[in-house]
């Protein structure tokens, strides 16, 4: 583009209007600053680098050139991490954070301290703020873990609980219940 006027200051500072409308500004320690001929799209290239961008709307991504990172913040609040590694966090103005790992496994962390996993394979485990577990399979399968027991639910209908203590017990559709000590030996069976 063809330069309208250019200005030298003593600071060292270059700046040059370019007849487009555009403004470039050079500092003496290599970082410069584009101005569109809008006005409003910033674009600043520091000396290590990192470019941060104010676009129009008063988004800014800023690219952090060591990390192969780019931060985007957008004017309603919502932020968006994207790592060189292929994962992505999205932070929302309301606290909740979302993380797409590489693997598309998507994680989902809530204000109230409850955590959601969404896995490639179907799979979704939710904690709860009391660190109790749900897990529920792709093939139907539930599972519930807590500070006293673990049981996993079938399509079926049977539901088998290990007890903290190492007891197994096992309800079966029919009305079966089958209890088994932590040694596996079996303490009671209702065979109907």
């Amino acid at each position: 583009e063809e330069i309208e006027r250019e200005t030298a200051y003593p600071d060292g500072k270059v700046e040059k209007v370019l007849k487009n409308g555009c403004h470039l500004v050079f500092f003496p320690n290599g970082t410069w600053k584009q101005v569109g001929s809008d006005g409003k799209t910033i674009t600043i290239t520091f000396f290590n680098g990192d470019v941060k961008q104010i676009m129009p709307d008063q988004t800014v991504i800023y690219y952090y050139a060591d990390a192969k990172t780019t931060h985007t913040t957008y004017s309603d609040g919502l932020e968006v991490l994207q790592f060189s590694n292929g994962q992505i966090e999205k932070h929302y103005p309301d606290g909740k954070k979302e993380i797409t790992f590489p693997d598309q496994t998507i994680k989902n962390l809530f204000t109230d301290g409850q955590e959601e996993s969404i896995f490639p394979d179907g799979t979704i485990v939710r904690v709860q703020r009391d660190g109790s577990k749900t897990i529920e399979f792709s093939n139907g399968q539930r599972e519930l873990h807590t500070s006293q027991f673990k049981r996993r639910e079938y399509p079926d209908g049977t539901v088998k609980t290990v007890y903290m203590n190492g007891q197994q017990e096992t309800k079966y559709v029919s009305g079966r219940v089958r209890v088994k000590d932590k040694d596996g030996n079996i303490i009671m069976d209702t065979k109907l």
